[in-house]
């Protein structure tokens, strides 16, 4: 049976370091306020100059996974890429990459999952490599966060979360009859809650597009119901994760490291309490990056196995995540 194995992953954070007395510089808050709430000490920025955009971090996290896989950009039969910050508004940052590789005809498909990008992106590949349409797939979480952000005491609730930084894997089918590869997985969706974190203008549905008022109220922003978040990320992830247990026949216990999304330390925190989690089993780097959205898993996944936190050997993990949609869900998965 064909079986979707890492083989390779990459991360790429800006070196523009901004810390939470940095933002103190520029809005009415602390690094006392911000910690409390989110946990988070500092971020990556792109440069002040910009000229970065989605497609061009994750290049660089491209060219490390398929360093580390062994693969040259030829090599690829699709690349899947998830932002919510396309460089520019068509076409989508996955075709941008496939140029930025030298590719001439690679398909390249970009997703919109915001936070569960990963989660969505894994399954997608994983029936990619399943139905023989493609065998080697690279998959790019990206986000440039900074160059959206309204940087005053009016947008500081959101600002102070989001971070730029991309993550890269290198996905191949393989015939094998071990219990490897993805084990297990669930994806939610619930549009009914879409305004609770949301980027209203420019859009579509208005008409025109974008106006000077829609400057003047703050619409080019992003905003966020952020009690609301909360309060159903600490109600689904506990959930969803044991479905994902549960259709793979396992406990907790037998999971060596959960990967959640890096949303807010806080609720991290209390998904961990409620699995009933050890410190050495979930890994958090919100503290240093902030919430780079669809790069968050990918980026934290790149960390554990860099700083070996893991097995080398069927090292079996737990990614959940959940954002703006709202979409949810969870991937168990085991490593070869």
């Amino acid at each position: 049976m064909k079986k979707m194995m890492i083989r390779g992953t990459g991360r790429y954070l800006p070196e523009r370091v901004v810390t939470n007395d940095d933002l103190s510089q520029w809005m009415d808050t602390s690094d006392e306020w911000i910690r409390q709430r989110t946990g988070i000490e500092e971020r990556r920025w792109i440069p002040e100059e910009g000229n970065v955009g989605a497609a061009d971090l994750g290049l660089e996290a491209t060219k490390i996974a398929l360093d580390r896989a062994g693969w040259t950009p030829e090599d690829l039969d699709l690349i899947i890429f998830a932002t919510l910050s396309p460089d520019i508004n068509f076409p989508g940052s996955g075709c941008l990459l496939q140029s930025k590789l030298g590719l001439k005809s690679t398909p390249a498909l970009d997703i919109r999952q915001q936070c569960t990008g990963f989660l969505y992106g894994m399954e997608i590949a994983d029936a990619y490599i399943k139905s023989g349409y493609a065998n080697r797939i690279l998959f790019v979480g990206s986000e440039v966060h900074s160059t959206g952000l309204d940087i005053s005491t009016r947008g500081r609730d959101v600002t102070v979360i989001f971070g730029d930084g991309a993550g890269a894997v290198c996905l191949e089918g393989v015939e094998t009859d071990e219990n490897v590869g993805i084990l297990a997985t669930s994806l939610h969706a619930q549009g009914d809650y879409a305004d609770a974190l949301m980027l209203e203008a420019p859009a579509s549905r208005l008409s025109p597009r974008l106006t000077k008022e829609m400057f003047d109220d703050a619409r080019i922003y992003p905003t966020m119901d952020g009690r609301n978040v909360f309060k159903l990320a600490v109600k689904r992830l506990p959930e969803v994760s044991q479905v994902v247990l549960d259709k793979a026949g396992l406990t907790i216990e037998d999971i060596d490291m959960v990967i959640p999304h890096q949303a807010n330390l806080r609720i991290n925190q209390f998904f961990q309490k409620s699995m009933n989690l050890p410190d050495e089993k979930i890994f958090n780097n919100i503290q240093k990056y902030g919430n780079t959205t669809a790069g968050s898993i990918p980026i934290a996944l790149d960390e554990v196995i860099e700083q070996k936190l893991i097995p080398e050997k069927k090292a079996t993990v737990l990614f959940a995540g959940l954002g703006a949609g709202v979409t949810w869900g969870a991937i168990i998965y085991r490593f070869g």
